[in-house]
């Protein structure tokens, strides 16, 4: 397996559940070909916590300089990239489940060193195990999360989150900001761009014409105009200049009901291939209300694949060895079919 094969996977927030499940990722064969970013330590400090199957033993962390020596490493060991950036005075006495700034600046300093592997090609995919938004706060970062942090290291690139799982696929015009401020950024404008980034997405998935939803902002879309006319004013001139430009979008469409025709099941073929919608909660409950466990985060727009577990650090259950690995592993198996369908080489997904 060549260099551009490898996945990297930031730890996360070492107060958290990150290490934990990149620890178990690891034990259950099921993150090959992944290198950590962060601080071998913390890795190595989970591993000693959980408890393994004496016949199989917990996974040794190995420390090395570049993705590439991964492939020297016997099976089972987990490689580990000391991150740059990270606290001057380290992590020892690190309290599991509370809020550190140390913390903060060690799951940054992660995620810098990830991204800009991912950058150099060095990588095929970021994996972002989970963050504290109030850690990051803490220690100075000023961003809200992976996302806006992100598309700052790539000078500002306009982005879009996806949240996917087997059932459902939804897309999100606007993300974390209050929903005042979120109505406000609705424009004809950011939800056109939505629309054509999704629609490139799905392409370099091998889906050249999505059926997309378009999800409207005011209860039964607006009803006419008698509940807002944000529908009438703003998306469907956005929509209607994405069908003239060959894109499959429809709407805008009743938003407590568009999320269960679009969500794919045996008996029950979804009528959408993705939904777009304007709002971070009215995009993201319906998917998570499916399960937390096959949840990704996938960030769109990005110059390289970047996905996410869809879940937060579970401060309340860290260091207790509870912590469910499935959504994580899920993000891993999504980032390597994206970079097997981008040809394992930097794309805008």
């Amino acid at each position: 397996m060549n260099h551009t094969a490898t996945l990297a996977i930031s730890m996360g927030d070492p107060a958290g559940i990150g290490p934990e499940i990149i620890v178990k990722a690891f034990a259950a064969g099921q993150a090959g070909g992944c290198v950590v970013y962060g601080d071998a330590q913390v890795i190595a400090d989970a591993a000693m916590r959980l408890a393994f199957d004496p016949d199989t033993g917990r996974p040794s962390v190995a420390r090395i300089d570049a993705p590439l020596q991964r492939a020297d490493l016997p099976v089972g060991v987990i490689p580990v990239i000391q991150a740059p950036g990270l606290p001057p005075g380290g992590l020892q006495g690190l309290a599991l489940g509370r809020v550190d700034a140390r913390a903060g600046a060690a799951a940054h300093a992660a995620i810098v060193a990830g991204a800009q592997a991912a950058l150099r090609g060095d990588v095929a995919a970021l994996v972002t195990a989970p963050i504290h938004k109030e850690s990051l706060h803490a220690a100075g970062v000023p961003f809200p999360g992976h996302t806006e942090l992100l598309q700052n290291l790539c000078a500002g690139a306009p982005v879009r989150m996806m949240l996917a799982n087997d059932a459902l696929r939804t897309v999100l015009v606007t993300v974390h900001m209050s929903v005042r401020k979120a109505i406000e950024a609705i424009t004809t404008e950011s939800v056109l761009e939505t629309l054509r980034m999704t629609q490139s997405a799905a392409a370099h998935w091998g889906q050249q014409h999505p059926r997309i939803a378009v999800a409207g902002l005011n209860p039964h879309a607006g009803e006419g105009g008698l509940f807002g006319d944000e529908e009438s004013r703003v998306i469907a001139p956005a929509i209607a200049q994405a069908r003239s430009e060959g894109i499959d979008a429809s709407g805008p469409h009743a938003p407590d009901t568009v999320f269960m025709r679009a969500r794919n099941a045996p008996d029950h073929p979804g009528e959408f291939d993705v939904v777009v919608a304007m709002l971070h909660d009215h995009g993201l409950i319906p998917v998570k209300y499916l399960g937390l466990d096959a949840g990704v985060n996938v960030t769109l727009g990005l110059p390289f694949i970047r996905t996410s577990p869809d879940h937060g650090t579970a401060f309340d259950i860290a260091g207790r060895g509870q912590a469910n690995p499935a959504s994580l592993v899920s993000a891993i198996a999504m980032a390597r079919r994206l970079a097997a369908a981008a040809g394992n080489a930097a794309v805008s997904v």
